[in-house]
């Protein structure tokens, strides 16, 4: 097999995923086999009701190391999935099925199949139920992992939030130098090692403009400590304030923004190139990504989902 196949966990069964993944595979050609993780029963349901079409095959999980793959179809490997309707009602109902596809692929992947991963879209509010921030946790934890980063990617310009889906008035508690510089150093060495350059960092200030009323100062007594560190290293400017940091004059400057918090950097990055970004777990033992959105329950069997940015994982994947 000439390239590794792309392993994909198909996520939340009540999603958009099937849908954009369809429509993703109709209009490109990828060299990589697709393996998709999914309820056959469930994926034959949801294309007959959305009107879509794609040829596929189903494959023994057991014997996935030792077959010939089509990158004509997709390879299917079944997980029981019990459900009346193609589309649900979203809730813990699926939470044993989504564990049992995510528990595949991880085995999948140590038996050396591949080292490219997708997961389709999870609904953190019933499958995480407080119990991790997000997928990126979560894999962490399943892998064993201790220093990871989020990185929402765009060829032009890259974002990674310090913390990722705290609330705000816990993101205080969760920063310190060692962290930063950890993620940080750990975010220049993917670059080095997947697009083979140092990348041009900034970082941005917790505080308006940098600066604090209160009596202990974050921006003084960590930010510009852990900047000054780093940049004897790597290419790094900041803390720089977060309010002019996205001017078009201004990024252009950089590869990668580094924030405190999730919405100081995803607001802008999802403003500026909307779908057209994906969403990457640097520090796992393989290369994980996944759509930079949820299962977007407002649009489910609709057939109207944009499939941009799981166009742009599997491109990403595709090598």
């Amino acid at each position: 097999m000439l390239n590794k196949p792309i392993l994909i966990v198909a996520g939340e069964p009540n999603s958009i995923f099937v849908e954009i993944l369809i429509k993703s595979l109709k209009k490109n050609k990828f060299k990589s086999p697709i393996i998709l993780i999914i309820s056959l029963r469930l994926f034959e349901k949801q294309i007959k009701k959305l009107n879509l079409k794609f040829p596929f095959n189903t494959i023994d999980k057991k014997k996935a190391l030792t077959l010939t793959l089509s990158n004509k179809k997709i390879n299917i490997i079944d997980i029981n999935y019990d459900f009346k309707k193609p589309f649900e009602k979203i809730s813990s109902k699926s939470n044993e099925y989504i564990i049992d596809t995510f528990d595949l692929a991880l085995r999948l992947i140590k038996s050396g199949l591949t080292n490219k991963f997708i997961n389709g879209p999870i609904s953190k509010k019933f499958f995480l139920n407080k119990k991790f921030l997000g997928i990126t946790e979560y894999l962490a934890k399943k892998t064993k992992t201790k220093n990871y980063a989020m990185l929402i990617y765009n060829k032009e310009l890259s974002v990674s939030p310090i913390t990722t889906h705290l609330p705000v008035k816990l993101i205080c508690n969760k920063i310190s130098k060692k962290i930063i510089i950890k993620k940080i150093l750990l975010l220049n060495k993917f670059y080095q090692y997947k697009f083979n350059k140092n990348p041009r960092i900034a970082i941005l200030g917790l505080n308006p403009h940098c600066e604090s009323i209160n009596s202990y100062d974050e921006d003084k007594n960590i930010l510009k400590p852990a900047s000054k560190y780093l940049n004897k290293k790597i290419d790094i400017t900041g803390p720089i304030s977060a309010d002019t940091a996205f001017l078009k004059k201004n990024r252009k400057k950089f590869d990668l923004i580094i924030g405190m918090y999730h919405d100081q950097v995803l607001t802008p990055i999802k403003t500026l190139y909307e779908y057209d970004a994906i969403n990457i777990t640097v520090g796992l033992p393989f290369i994980r990504v996944s759509p930079d959105h949820g299962p977007n329950e407002n649009m489910i069997g609709k057939n109207l989902s944009n499939p941009q940015s799981l166009i742009m994982s599997l491109k990403f994947l595709d090598f």
